[in-house]
């Protein structure tokens, strides 16, 4: 049978045991809830980032559309003249 050290030895190591996975169980709450909290803050940053984009975009749209209905420079008849000349 134990003895009456033998049994207290065995309870500290229980006591200890469970009060380091209860430590080890605090640290990972922590953990998890500071990584859930970066990515919400990263999830309403993108989504900022993205708004802001969209409302832009008309103005880029309309940019690149004016840009488009600006005639091109005619080339000069001589230009291509010189050309069928050549082939």
């Amino acid at each position: 049978m134990a003895t009456a050290e033998e049994l207290r030895a065995s309870a500290e190591a229980k006591f200890k045991k469970r009060e380091l996975q209860r430590l080890d169980g605090c640290a990972a709450l922590a953990e998890y809830e500071a990584a859930g909290r970066a990515t919400v803050e990263k999830t309403a940053r993108l989504r900022a980032l993205r708004l802001s984009q969209v409302e832009r975009a008309p103005l880029v749209v309309a940019a690149r559309l004016s840009a488009k209905s600006t005639p091109k420079p005619r080339r000069s008849v001589k230009a291509g003249a010189r050309r069928a000349a050549a082939v």
